[in-house]
């Protein structure tokens, strides 16, 4: 047998006994995320506002044979997240990859955003990034392993295309954010973050065509991005094989942001 083809099996994630969170898990990329990661072996808990949602998500899940949990509440209130780890670690009994990906995008033009939708912006987007990560955090640096991946976009690179500033401040804080934890978490825990384009999902769903054919114009690839896209990138960061990946963002754009 090739002995490096033998030590690349070696290498190979365990998915079994990986134990995933994936907030915003109840549609589009977050529930795209838990499938994939399910798909693969590991048992997920699907966090979401929306309860009813969440627990039909997860009831899909558990149809296909996949083990998942649902949990609701609200990823910018600190109670509810450290609630929502302690109930991943009663019934899954650890916590190996954590995906912040919950998130809203108004897109409200500069002139009409309130303090008090900017204030809810940055509190879903930035600050449930920031609570989940603090809350897994102890339990993934005492296990000397864990993932955090946030989904962050490459309107927070770039200035978005068609969406709200406050989106933009919020996803551009999140990169930030993600390098900052890569370097305070290391050795034992990689941060991440994964980065896409305009991504055909249900945040969408209200744009107008017009729009839509002006952005898929810019975009070498000329499509949307699908939530699978985004779902095998989450997977491959989660993976053993990204042990030697942190503070790092991976772009899945089509092509729009080339780095």
């Amino acid at each position: 047998m090739n002995y490096l083809i033998y030590g690349w099996y070696k290498r190979m994630t365990d998915w079994n006994s990986k134990v995933a969170i994936v907030t915003g898990g109840a549609q589009g990329i977050g529930f795209e995320i838990a499938r994939n990661l399910a798909e693969a072996g590991a048992s997920v808990a699907l966090f979401d506002i929306n309860i009813d949602k969440v627990m039909a998500s997860a009831k899909k899940l558990k149809e296909a044979g996949y083990q998942a949990l649902a949990l609701s509440g609200n990823v910018s209130n600190k109670e509810q997240v450290i609630d929502a780890v302690n109930q991943v670690l009663e019934r899954l009994y650890r916590i190996d990859i954590m995906v912040n990906n919950a998130g809203i995008c108004p897109i409200t033009e500069l002139d009409k955003i309130t303090p008090e939708e900017w204030d809810l912006v940055l509190a879903v987007n930035l600050k449930g990034t920031f609570l989940f990560s603090q809350a897994v955090a102890p339990v993934m640096y005492k296990q000397k392993s864990g993932k955090i991946i946030n989904i962050a976009s490459s309107a927070g690179q770039m200035g978005g295309l068609a969406v709200g500033m406050h989106y933009t401040a919020s996803k551009a804080a999140i990169l930030g954010l993600t390098k900052s934890l890569a370097r305070s978490l290391a050795p034992y825990v990689q941060v991440n973050a994964v980065s896409p384009g305009t991504t055909n999902t249900e945040l969408i769903s209200n744009w107008d065509e017009d729009t839509i054919n002006r952005i898929v114009n810019q975009i070498p690839a000329r499509r949307l991005g699908r939530p699978a896209d985004i779902a095998s990138a989450v997977r491959f960061l989660a993976s053993d094989e990204a042990d030697f990946i942190t503070g790092q963002t991976l772009n899945v754009n089509g092509g729009l942001l080339m780095i």
